[in-house]
């Protein structure tokens, strides 16, 4: 497959519903938060996960579109298979827990098997260089974290049982006990959610480390797919409902690209939906309703201004 010949940047549009779109653990997995706007945060590896789990779904065991980093894999053994496709007939392959290039030229023997290999590996950065050393490749697709639109209002839920764990609560219960102490008994656990967020992340594919790592058109087609139907198949109870709501896309004519990328993220505008117009988000909507569904926002593109050699593309 031929790698990509143009450079590509893109904006990702997703809402949560009464979920929790990505927990902090340094926060009793609380919504992650900007604490100086309270905006949301989604990190860019919460992003990338849910992209590896899609192409895992679409294409599992398809050659060409294995998965690196995946839940209990030992990123060793996945180093180890390019070894032995290279060295068949070393016996030390299979038992040695070190293992590093002959030379310059295996090095990029190794480096290109686990391009070849694995779909995550040409889309994103890795190091492989744990023990069994298969060098460091620096992907194409990059992507920035999400901020939400608007502050976000993480809740605390608590989550109770109706069944008893033993026969002296169920007899409190029979008897219409409603104290404290049996209703903290009855506390399952807790949890966090944004009862309403649309967040925007940014995404950039570079045509130059495409050519490096073999990242093909039929890849960044998968790449958008899967960045549209990601959280179709990332169902939860902690995070509610999550969908993609947008993405728009920019190519450039050419591999280096003919704009900067701010100035491409800068036509699109999202504001508040107002009786059908579109208001810029300010401190005069201080008094309107929350959002609560995606039709109190608008999307717009300013096409007008659209630099030369830069063709817009929505894909949702």
């Amino acid at each position: 497959m031929t790698a990509i010949a143009n450079r590509y940047d893109f904006a990702l549009i997703f809402e949560v519903v009464n979920g929790n779109p990505n927990g902090d653990p340094d926060a009793g997995n609380l919504p992650r938060i900007d604490p100086e706007t309270n905006k949301g945060l989604v990190t860019d590896v919460s992003l990338k996960r849910k992209i590896r789990n899609y192409v895992d779904l679409a294409l599992h065991g398809q050659e060409g579109y294995h998965i690196y980093v995946e839940e209990g894999s030992i990123l060793n053994e996945k180093h180890r298979q390019a070894y032995k496709a290279l060295r068949p007939d070393d016996p030390k392959v299979e038992k040695d827990a070190k293992l590093t290039p002959k030379d310059d030229m295996e090095a990029k023997k190794l480096v290109a098997f686990m391009c070849k290999n694995f779909f995550d590996v040409r889309a994103f950065d890795a190091v492989m260089s744990t023990g069994i050393n298969c060098g460091q490749v620096k992907g194409p697709v990059q992507l920035t974290f999400a901020r939400s639109v608007e502050p976000i209002l993480p809740l605390e839920i608590s989550i109770t049982r109706m069944a008893a764990t033993n026969e002296a609560e169920k007899k409190q219960k029979a008897e219409g006990d409603d104290s404290p102490e049996r209703i903290e008994n009855r506390t399952m656990g807790r949890k966090h959610i944004v009862p309403y967020g649309l967040y925007v992340a940014h995404g950039f594919v570079s045509a130059r480390f495409a050519e490096r790592s073999g990242f093909s058109e039929e890849d960044l087609q998968l790449l958008f797919e899967a960045l549209v139907n990601m959280f179709e198949h990332d169902r939860s109870a902690a995070r509610g409902e999550m969908a993609t709501r947008k993405l728009i896309v920019f190519k450039h004519e050419n591999a280096l690209g003919n704009a900067p990328a701010h100035q491409l993220f800068d036509l699109i505008r999202i504001g508040r939906n107002i009786d059908g117009e579109f208001r810029v988000i300010d401190k005069s909507l201080d008094n309107l309703p929350p959002a609560r569904n995606f039709a109190d926002y608008m999307v717009t593109i300013d096409r007008e201004n659209v630099p030369a050699g830069v063709e817009v593309m929505e894909i949702l």
